[in-house]
């Protein structure tokens, strides 16, 4: 199994049960408000909003909202400080980490690659964190990958379209995808062979995003393919939280449903890229997947990157926030 960067196609609209994008909303509203007396949120089995406080006043503030507070023992300065150790001395290829907010640590996560002196320079990095972190061993290989997506092709490669967008005030239209697709080719074609859309910017490694300007006629509706025979309407563009309902929709698997388990997440791919700032999630992918669709409801969240397994066994899944990618270009949804 491996991670792989994933594809999206076209379109998207047809009723979908995901969890509803205010959370995510109000999340971002208490963080800049609490600032380091937060550790970050999450959804409960509920589907309320947890936000984790460090004292009795931050609770108040957050119970005021409606959201439920949960007081904790590490900081954020506390979490980021783990992550910093992590990137000057764990930046092994096939690693991930970044924090989770239900348990209060950082979560390093190592595939089937690391192995090893790797590995025991790794467990001797995490145990020296104490509490403020854990590792745990996964299946696969974390790779980005390229292969067949729904399906924009370009330079000998197949990839997803994400979300098409355009200049606020103007019918200037443009399609966003992965870097790591844009970085291989100047223009993409339809599987008919009809070159639709120029290179304008990219970013990868680091980041994830590509974006590309259309320069024909096609049809391009602001949705998302639901891959039966409905779409999904985009009118908006948000950030998830940890425990939020997904969906992601991809050239190669279609569409498929799992769970955000992480934000800010530091991914090192086994060919020895890095991106940070990912999206995780439980939700399957396969090569081809790169550049597709994360969204919940009627909001964009983020573009494939890549991942492990696939979508028979399973696996986990990376995503460049699309919040990101629009501010760097100055586009929006429609």
């Amino acid at each position: 199994m491996s991670i792989a960067i994933l594809t999206t196609s076209f379109v998207v609209n047809a009723p979908l049960a995901q969890a509803a994008p205010e959370p995510g909303q109000l999340a971002g509203v208490l963080a800049s408000r609490l600032g380091s007396t937060t550790a970050g949120s999450y959804l409960d089995e509920a589907g309320r909003l947890v936000v984790t406080v460090t004292d009795e006043a931050a609770a108040r503030t957050v119970e005021a909202t409606g959201a439920r507070a949960r007081v904790v023992t590490h900081s954020a300065a506390a979490l980021q400080a783990g992550t910093g150790v992590l990137e000057r001395e764990a930046k092994i290829p096939g690693t991930s980490w970044g924090v989770d907010p239900a348990t209060n640590q950082v979560v390093v996560s190592a595939d089937s690659t690391v192995t090893g002196a790797r590995l025991e320079q790794l467990k001797s990095v995490v145990a020296g964190l104490g509490g403020t972190a854990r590792l745990e061993q996964v299946a696969g290989s974390f790779r980005a990958t390229i292969a067949g997506g729904d399906a924009i092709l370009g330079g000998g490669v197949r990839c997803s379209l994400g979300f098409n967008v355009k200049t606020p005030g103007t019918s200037t239209a443009y399609l966003l995808t992965a870097g790591h697709c844009g970085n291989l080719t100047s223009t993409w074609s339809t599987s008919g062979g009809q070159v639709i859309a120029s290179r304008t910017g990219t970013s990868f490694p680091g980041n994830d995003y590509a974006l590309f300007r259309y320069t024909s006629g096609i049809d391009r509706p602001g949705e998302v393919n639901l891959y039966n025979g409905t779409r999904r309407g985009i009118d908006r563009a948000g950030d998830p939280v940890v425990g939020q309902t997904v969906g992601r929709s991809g050239s190669t698997t279609g569409f498929h449903r799992g769970e955000v388990t992480g934000l800010n997440v530091t991914v090192n791919y086994v060919d020895g890229t890095t991106v940070t700032g990912m999206i995780a999630t439980t939700v399957c992918v396969e090569g081809g997947d790169s550049g597709g669709s994360l969204f919940a409801g009627n909001t964009a969240l983020g573009l494939t990157s890549g991942g492990s397994g696939n979508c028979t066994s399973g696996g986990r899944s990376f995503y460049q926030p699309v919040t990101e990618a629009l501010r760097a270009y100055g586009v929006v949804v429609y």
